[in-house]
């Protein structure tokens, strides 16, 4: 049996090797960390998380929790490590990186069925077989040109962002306190920095005028993707964004004072030993030294230690519904697939999501067999979708999953009962499409 080739062990290769040889199919997993390095990544772990380490909301009844439902039904590595190494974050699903990250590494290392080769891939028309391409957002400039010289169309880029993290130890609890906003989760899995309206005016100024970092010549004309802009570019859009975005007050109430915050920072747990803390919602293209200035004027974080500082890198993904068919093969080379943030999914368990799904259709072609595509109405079948033709092309820019990619219900149905009548709807045509 011909081993599949997959370039790139993050979560999209990592997923789908993983979906292949439970399959029993073998692979040949190519990742070119530590010969080549990153931008951003700073191990030569698989499925390294460079962002937040936030999987986001695992509550069902979100199109994100539904999605982490049906890849836990799919026997998926990344569910099951993230299961494994979660740390508390309310509602969400967060984890341990390096803990989560070296568990899935072991685990593809460990495997028999798995050959691992650390090396760059530039050229695809020398792999044999099926190849899955699973390079993600920092897909490197030689790979890039031949995907390009391939496809016959130009990829499309934008800036992703890095939060600074601090120790624990160093946030001022006698300024701050614990509590998830509306007390969900354990009700006190975030640490809250209060500010009044004039530290908020001043915070904001700051934000504006503090010196960034300059884009190169060719990133200029990069757009940012609207789901993880830099902190500065909300402010710039007007003095109130970050107040009603990231830096909301509401669902929170501080022990220390009498007086409603206007607005309040919230830190989250990025560790299992709770030693490390990243700052929600604070992704920023600010210089090194002028984050430490500004952000050590919120109280209390006068004294933090920042363990990593913020930063942008920029992203890489091919325009999915002019060149990839409904198996995520490239039309013009249905041997090569696409998986992950590379084809314009949005988010960590999209893409592990992307991946698995690819990892399925490539095994059963090994196999001979035929697989159909996940139901429309399912998080994982709404999101092939859209990718693959229900996008418009000419706009097209990542996505991550939400109830908009899924088909309108029918009937007159109340607002507040739709999520709770959609999963509903996605479980049963999930579990068929299972069976």
């Amino acid at each position: 049996m011909n081993k599949i080739h997959i370039i790139g062990a993050g979560l999209a290769g990592s997923e789908a090797a993983w979906q292949i040889i439970n399959r029993g199919v073998p692979v040949v997993l190519h990742e070119m960390r530590p010969t080549q390095a990153t931008p951003a990544h700073r191990t030569d772990n698989f499925a390294e998380l460079v962002c937040s380490n936030s999987l986001r909301s695992d509550d069902i009844n979100s199109a994100i929790g539904l999605l982490h439902a049906e890849m836990r039904r799919c026997n998926s590595l990344i569910m099951a490590c993230a299961d494994e190494h979660k740390v508390p974050a309310g509602g969400a699903l967060a984890v341990d990186r390096e803990e989560f990250s070296a568990e899935i590494t072991k685990k593809l290392r460990e495997h028999p069925l798995v050959e691992i080769r650390r090396e760059e891939i530039t050229d695809l028309s020398a792999l044999e077989g099926q190849v899955i391409v699973a390079t993600g957002p920092l897909t490197s400039s030689a790979l890039a040109e031949e995907i390009l010289r391939l496809t016959g169309a130009e990829y499309l880029a934008f800036f992703d962002a890095l939060a600074p993290i601090v120790t624990r130890e160093s946030i001022d609890m006698s300024k701050a306190w614990l509590q998830s906003r509306w007390d969900k989760g354990e009700g006190a899995d975030y640490i809250n920095c209060p500010m009044s309206k004039e530290q908020y005016y001043t915070f904001i100024d700051a934000l504006k005028l503090g010196e960034k970092t300059e884009f190169k010549d060719w990133e200029k004309d990069t757009p940012y993707f609207e789901g993880c802009l830099p902190i500065e570019v909300m402010a710039e859009r007007g003095v109130e964004t970050l107040s009603f975005g990231p830096m909301k007050p509401v669902g929170l109430t501080n022990p220390h004072s009498d007086e409603r915050p206007y607005a309040v920072v919230q830190l989250r747990q990025d560790n299992k030993m709770g030693t490390l803390y990243n700052i929600v919602g604070f992704q920023t293209k600010l210089k090194y030294g002028e984050q430490q200035r500004i952000f050590k004027t919120i109280p209390g974080l006068e004294n933090a230690e920042f363990v990593r500082l913020g930063g942008i890198h920029r992203n890489t993904f091919i325009n999915s519904p002019t060149l990839l068919d409904g198996e995520l093969r490239l039309k013009s080379r249905p041997n090569i697939r696409f998986a992950g943030q590379i084809t314009g999914v949005e988010g960590y368990v999209e893409s592990a999501a992307c991946g698995l799904l690819a990892g399925r259709f490539a095994a059963a072609e090994s196999l001979g067999e035929n697989m159909v595509a996940p139901p429309v109405e399912t998080s994982m079948g709404s999101l092939l979708a859209h990718i693959t033709g229900g996008a418009e092309a000419k706009s097209f820019q990542p996505m991550n999953v939400n109830f908009g990619l899924f088909p309108p219900l029918t009937g007159k149905i109340k607002k507040a009962n739709r999520p709770v009548l959609r999963v509903e709807v996605a479980v049963k045509a999930f579990g068929e499409w299972l069976a």
